[in-house]
């Protein structure tokens, strides 16, 4: 059997404490960088256990708002959100660069990579927002999504990313989480739903729907209810499948 491997990725620093139980299975992170969640002392920790691990290091930027854990969009003037996504990548960096690590991705979280994903401006400020705080590092991106093309253009190098855990609609736009359907916490489940992807570059829609999609990094989120579970169990079985998490 051809050895394949795949990079996993997880949101973390988002103040459940988990992460030094999903560092050993996963090969990226994304950090809250204290819009949606966030503060100093999870950013240090977090990038502590990620360079302990070996696990490539991103910014989770958000809406900034805590309050609904941005999750919700906000309607901001185009400066004001640019602004807020650099100052949030530049805060992680800061502590990056004391620690000798390296920031190698920017993903959005919730609200702000849904809706960067379809809207125009919203992908604009998000590009022009990674461009001006880093050094071009590449951006997280929905597959074939309007984001994925506006940043080819802008010349912004980008890592096509799928979901382990979330159910797709047929036009591949995530199951709303106010659905119950939205969110797969069976561990069989997920790795089903990742080896569909993985081996047939297709994913099956809650309507039953096989989906082209293709990706390069698949992600199980950190406040997943059984996000432990589920990482520890995909990561051995993908294992014994000869995928590699790398």
């Amino acid at each position: 059997m051809m050895r394949k491997t795949i990079d996993l990725n997880c949101d973390v620093g988002e103040g459940l404490g988990n992460e030094h139980q999903l560092m050993p299975y996963i090969s990226s992170c994304s950090i809250a960088c204290g819009g949606h969640a966030g503060d100093d002392i999870t950013m240090v920790d977090t990038i502590k256990l990620a360079l302990q691990h070996n696990v490539k290091i991103g910014a989770h930027p958000s809406f900034p708002d805590t309050a609904n854990f941005g999750r919700k969009v906000m309607h901001m003037e185009a400066v004001a959100l640019q602004r807020s996504i650099e100052n949030q990548i530049e805060h992680l960096k800061g502590h990056i660069d004391v620690l000798g690590a390296t920031l190698c991705h920017v993903k959005a979280h919730g609200a702000l990579y849904n809706l960067s994903a379809l809207d125009r401006d919203t992908a604009q400020i998000l590009i022009a927002a990674v461009k001006s705080s880093t050094d071009n590092v590449p951006l997280y991106v929905p597959y074939n999504s309007l984001l994925a093309n506006i940043a080819k253009k802008n010349d912004l190098p980008i890592i096509v990313e799928a979901f382990g855990d979330r159910n797709y609609n047929t036009d591949l736009s995530l199951v709303s989480r106010k659905l119950k359907n939205a969110v797969l916490i069976d561990e069989q489940l997920v790795l089903d739903h990742l080896m569909h992807m993985i081996k047939d570059n297709e994913v099956i829609s809650v309507d039953g729907v096989g989906v082209k999609i293709e990706a390069e990094t698949f992600c199980i989120h950190g406040d997943n209810p059984r996000a432990i579970q589920v990482i520890e169990y995909v990561s051995k079985e993908l294992q014994k499948k000869n995928i590699q998490i790398e």
